[in-house]
This record gives structure tokens, sequence and C-alpha cells, in this order.
């Protein structure tokens, strides 16, 4: 099954996040199939950019969101 998750990046108590399409088998920061946007819980207000087109793309073809890629998806005004 292709989930839609975060993939972390940057340092040491300074996360920011990748938010990709991949296996569910993959590891977290294993491998994936596309990047769709990016989100950065450490600036105020926190930044979020997701590609919409390519997320509706990815909902119609069966990837399921993971609970935080989800809510951040109804916060962008992305739904299915």
């Amino acid at each position: 099954m292709v989930k839609i998750r975060l993939k972390r990046m940057g340092q040491k108590k300074a996360p920011y996040y990748r938010v990709i399409v991949a296996d569910e088998r993959s590891p977290r920061n294993g491998r994936f199939i596309e990047e769709i946007g990016t989100y950065d819980p450490g600036v105020e207000p926190s930044k979020v950019q997701i590609d919409a087109e390519k997320a509706k793309k990815w909902l119609a073809n069966g990837a399921k969101p993971t609970e935080t890629v989800a809510r951040l998806f109804k916060n962008a005004g992305i739904e299915k």
C-alpha cells in the first residue's frame, strides 16, 4: 500500500519535514516514490508548502495519508 507521510530532515532538535509518497514497507527516511511538499514546524506560524495537484493525484490513486499529513492537507484545503 502507498502512504503519504513525513520524512524527517534537519538537525538534532531542529526538525524539518518533507511530505513524500512512499510504500508503507519502506523506512521513514528510506526510499520514496515522489516528494510533494515540505513542512517546517520550527517557525511561527508553521510553514507548509504542498503541491495540491500532486497530492490530489495520489489521493485519487489510492494513497493513504498518515494522521499528521491528513491534518496538514485539511489545513491547506486539500480534500479527496
